[in-house]
């Protein structure tokens, strides 16, 4: 029975700990969105081991880092409760069931994919991911594009990275700096709220690490210990790419996935959908590892797997792996399975060392951080990178064979349909794709 509020709750032992963050790996669906309100929910208000305001300065710490926020969010309250090992087995939780399933799932995908059935199955996901991916950009833009300049800056995204080709960093870097100067000639503009966990008032009830909550003796700052994670990081990281290196050579597969992925994993912004654009871009374009229409189906397993939807970075490895077996074309399982855990290791990597290298300094303070504006700007020029990315994959999903081929009607139907689905009555996304799927298997087995 939860305690009354005015009760201090007992702290939880490592071991309860470790429970939760393994349910949390396995139940962890509807996005960061939905993984942080969660969190919210099982964390400040039933178990109270942590309070709103603590909540929320995490939060704002972790929306302002590249990569999965929700992720790292787990990753810092971890860190916070029970020192390094805590952090760890948050963050890892958070990804490793997500890995195992999407491995599976891979695996099913290049053996059977061009069955009927199967193949019927990802021909109808193909235009609900579409939709799913305009959600994200409506959903994403309703809240974030409050004024004029932020629609301008969104307008100004779409078209650099649409008509001219601009990398998706050098928009990010742009956006961010137009902020920050917004935020010192014109602040109203930029103004913004706590980021996904809304205008919730801070509770009353007593937690474990309430607002009054001393820095705990292994997250306070200090030189040694910044320079310490530092080192470890810095030689995890090298120690990983010399190996691979050494092994397979610069321009070996695995290689240049180590260094692609090192790259999106600290120079994008803006959650798993403002990633996607840039490893499109590299995946497909750059590298073929895969085609634009696996790419699509990837994000469809994504969407329906527990975890960080940037989890679809493992498939991408793992196509890639099958693709250019680099164990040998006897071995394509097990060069697949390796690319994915390569993938996935390079990925996470700079999140757990953001957390355990900035994390003390963040709590150094438990006032608001004073980089809102260039994180709003940095949204408003996420959302036209998204209608770019949603654009893209709507052409190789209703024109299959490019435009000199036949539009399709059938799939431009299920798209419209989807897209009403999600937008007029909020029909979540595993149900979605489900029911896609369904059509897509009674389509192949009836025609």
């Amino acid at each position: 029975m939860q305690a009354p509020p005015t009760v201090v709750p007992l702290s939880p032992s490592f071991a309860q700990a470790l429970r939760f963050w393994l349910q949390l790996g396995f139940v962890s669906f509807g996005g960061p969105a939905g993984q942080i309100a969660l969190m919210h929910q099982e964390l400040v208000e039933r178990r109270r081991w942590i309070s709103e305001k603590r909540f929320l300065h995490a939060l704002n710490y972790c929306m302002l880092l590249p990569g999965p926020e929700a992720q790292q969010l787990a990753t810092y309250i971890g860190w916070l409760m029970h020192g390094l090992r805590g952090g760890m087995v948050a963050g890892v939780l958070f990804v490793l069931p997500s890995l195992f399933i999407l491995i599976a799932l891979s695996m099913v995908y290049v053996s059977y994919g061009t069955t009927p059935v199967v193949a019927g199955v990802l021909w109808a996901v193909k235009p609900a991911v579409v939709a799913i991916v305009l959600f994200a950009a409506w959903r994403i833009g309703s809240k974030a594009l409050k004024n004029p300049p932020l629609w301008g800056i969104a307008a100004a995204s779409f078209t650099a990275i649409f008509f001219f080709k601009v990398p998706f960093p050098v928009i990010v870097i742009g956006a961010g700096c137009v902020g920050a100067l917004g935020h010192r000639w014109a602040p109203q503009w930029f103004h913004t709220s706590a980021g996904h966990a809304g205008k919730a008032a801070v509770s009353a009830a007593k937690a474990v690490i309430d607002d009054d909550t001393p820095t705990p003796a292994h997250a306070r700052f200090t030189k040694g210990r910044l320079l310490r994670f530092s080192l470890i990081g810095v030689a995890l990281w090298g120690g990983a790419f010399g190996a691979l290196v050494l092994a397979f050579g610069w321009q070996g597969v695995l290689t240049q996935m180590a260094w692609f992925f090192t790259k999106a994993a600290m120079l994008t912004f803006g959650g798993a959908y403002a990633v996607l654009p840039y490893v499109f871009q590299g995946a497909v374009t750059d590298h073929a590892w895969l085609s634009a229409p696996q790419m699509m189906d990837g994000l469809a397993l994504g969407e329906t797997t527990p975890g960080p939807l940037i989890m679809v970075v493992a498939f991408v490895g793992f196509l890639g792996g099958w693709k250019l077996p680099m164990l040998g074309a006897d071995h394509a399982l097990l060069s697949a399975t390796v690319a994915a855990c390569v993938v996935t290791f390079f990925t996470f990597l700079p999140s757990f060392l953001f957390i355990l290298i900035g994390g003390p300094v963040i709590e150094a303070t438990h006032t608001d951080l004073h980089f809102t504006a260039p994180l709003t700007a940095i949204t408003a020029a996420v959302v036209g990178v998204i209608v770019n990315l949603a654009l893209f994959f709507a052409f190789h999903a209703l024109w299959p064979a490019g435009w000199a081929g036949q539009w399709d009607a059938s799939a431009s139907l299920i798209g419209v349909v989807a897209a009403v689905a999600l937008i007029r009555y909020k029909v979540g996304v595993i149900r979605l794709i489900a029911c896609c799927a369904a059509v897509g298997a009674l389509k192949a087995v009836l025609f």
